[in-house]
């Protein structure tokens, strides 16, 4: 299946199982302090055992195609853990993970299972907003010796900070699914009006200052 399939694909499973939820005339509110007219937990998929398939294997296809090198799955805590360990389960890899930052007590890790020091691993997130936890997670494994050849996410909402800041990194990546592909899907299954599109298009051109 092509990229483009596949990106409607994800989305259309991801409105049904309400993973994303689009409310622009009524939007939530991020940690950050702005006003959202989604709300994105792709953890849902997790629950539902076809979707979480297909996310697992959508995936690892991507991976073996933009990353055939790659020798370690590594997962951004805490949401791409249970995803990562999945998709290095179905590719045969090892895998570990990546805390915000180091333990406060035990062994201090910040990088989980055996530190992949010489190898080449991609860095699995399920969402990239700004793309601030993934290359901090980037950054912790390079520092600890790995090489980071790219990263993958299920889902992004295609802020030109994350890719600048991806770029400035020098980190490929990749993503199964995009903000303007939900939006058509959204439309196209009455999951919002055409009136409401223009609110969310609005939306991602300036994150921080809609609703205000």
């Amino acid at each position: 299946m092509d990229t483009r399939l596949i990106s409607q694909k994800i989305a259309e499973k991801l409105l049904e199982i309400e993973a994303i939820k689009l409310s622009p005339d009524q939007p939530f509110r991020w940690s950050s302090g702005w006003q959202s007219p989604i709300y994105c937990d792709n953890r849902v998929a997790l629950a539902f055992p076809a979707v979480r398939t297909l996310i697992k294997a959508a995936l690892a296809e991507r991976i073996k195609a933009s990353f055939p090198n790659v020798e370690v799955i590594a997962g951004v805590a805490t949401a791409g853990i249970a995803q990562g360990a999945l998709v290095a389960d179905l590719l045969g890899l090892p895998f570990g993970y990546v805390r915000p930052e180091p333990k406060k007590h035990g062994m201090g890790n910040q990088i989980e299972g055996p530190v992949p020091v010489g190898k080449n691993v991609v860095v699995l997130e399920d969402l990239i907003s700004t793309g601030g936890s993934s290359l901090k997670a980037v950054k912790a494994l390079t520092d600890s010796g790995a090489n980071v050849v790219g990263a993958i996410a299920i889902f992004t909402y295609g802020f030109e900070v994350a890719a600048s800041a991806f770029d400035a990194a020098n980190v490929p990546l990749e993503v199964l699914s995009h903000y303007q592909t939900l939006i058509e899907t959204a439309l196209e299954k009455s999951y919002i009006s055409k009136k409401q599109v223009e609110l969310l298009n609005q939306w991602r051109l300036s994150p921080e200052t809609w609703g205000q």
